[in-house]
């Protein structure tokens, strides 16, 4: 762990107020946190490629240029990071999510998967990559709690 601020970072899911609830958790037990993300603006994400780049006619090459862009975003965050939470939605496939997951372990960085109980089996081989699994984001503040004291 770096001296000063842990540095924890979010990733997954972006339909629901877990990040909000780790965060805000977290403030309120005085934990030395820092926090960091993807951005979680769907269209901000999808469409900063052609944004900064260019338009472009076929919707591939769109999201070839957004998802070059947010990876060095993602990449960096990620080797930043002294913990990585990653979150699995119940809604939709979250391929992403499980890239980042599997680029975490094979960095070595601390990893919290974040996940209902209904999708065990289909993480089991990403529930075995991380230190460990939470159902609810207040458990998430709980174990950050725990290895800060």
């Amino acid at each position: 762990m770096t001296h000063g601020k842990l540095k924890v970072y979010l990733s997954g899911e972006i339909h629901t107020d877990w990040r909000e609830r780790i965060e805000k958790g977290a403030e309120a037990k005085g934990l030395n946190v820092k926090f960091s993300s993807a951005v979680t603006d769907h269209d901000a994400s999808d469409m900063c490629g052609v944004r900064i780049l260019g338009e472009e006619d076929k919707s591939f090459w769109q999201d070839r240029k957004a998802s070059g862009i947010n990876a060095i975003r993602t990449s960096l965050g990620l080797k930043n990071a002294d913990v990585v939470v990653v979150r699995f939605g119940p809604k939709y496939k979250q391929w992403n999510a499980a890239f980042d997951a599997g680029y975490a372990a094979a960095l070595g960085k601390a990893l919290i998967i974040l996940h209902d109980e209904e999708h065990d089996h289909a993480l089991k081989e990403v529930d075995a990559a991380a230190n460990a699994t939470a159902r609810t984001p207040e458990q998430v503040v709980e174990i950050l709690d725990y290895i800060l004291s």
